[in-house]
């Protein structure tokens, strides 16, 4: 699937990252007149720590292929979490005012690459700077660093989804892999946030909500809404 692997080099490019770092200490361990014996004995530990933070890095940049649904007219969840917020908001920059918004907060234990809502075109793509409040609150959009994504649907044609990636208290990159104009497929990997975040899902007012309030939804594949 296109982008597919891509969280897996953000992996690998980490634990390349921190096995410099450990190699940097290691041989300054073996150089040092002083400190050497010191460090020597914490070589051991040093590669045991690296070793649990490879780990851990495989397991949080994990990127399983979603089972997209194929019916008509479906909004699949962006992302992988809980559904904490189903509201009525303005968000003026895409939607053009009044909408429906369901709100995913990502853990640090959830997969982070996020999916396309729905099969269409990217016809807005805006990133803001901002601060890093914590993501369990749902008012972080409005002053937390976010990308929106607008999407234009070929189905229904032309209705318009919107897609707000938020970076959190320890999220703090937001990797995006689309552009404005591209074509984009329901449940298609369009961007990465690196540690626990939000996304939020902008409906119009007549979009049907299939979900509720605690649901645990999976990237690319529960359904979150159908347009009409």
């Amino acid at each position: 699937m296109k982008h597919s692997g891509k969280a897996a080099k953000s992996a690998l490019k980490l634990i390349g990252i921190s096995l410099a770092a450990v190699l940097v200490l290691l041989v300054a361990a073996f150089l040092g007149k002083i400190i050497g014996t010191f460090v020597l004995g914490l070589a051991w530990g040093l590669l045991g720590l690296w070793v649990l933070f490879v780990i851990f890095t495989f397991y949080f940049f994990r990127d399983p292929d979603p089972m997209t649904p194929t019916g008509a007219n479906l909004v699949i969840a962006p992302g992988h979490g809980k559904v904490d917020t189903i509201d009525t908001t303005t968000e003026n920059e895409f939607m053009g005012g009044e909408c429906q918004r369901i709100s995913i907060f990502l853990s640090v234990f959830n997969v982070h690459v996020q999916n396309s809502p729905v099969t269409g075109r990217v016809a807005f793509f805006r990133h803001k700077d901002g601060q890093y409040l914590n993501a369990m609150r749902a008012d972080c959009a409005d002053f937390n660093e976010n990308v929106l994504i607008g999407i234009e649907s070929i189905e229904p044609k032309g209705v318009k989804v919107g897609v707000r990636l938020i970076s959190g208290l320890i999220a703090r990159r937001i990797v995006p892999w689309i552009a404005q104009n591209d074509p984009v497929l329901r449940g298609e990997r369009i961007s990465l946030i690196q540690f626990g975040s939000r996304v939020n899902v902008y409906l119009p007012l007549n979009a049907k909500i299939k979900t509720k309030l605690g649901d645990r939804v999976v990237g690319g594949q529960s359904i979150l809404a159908e347009l009409v």
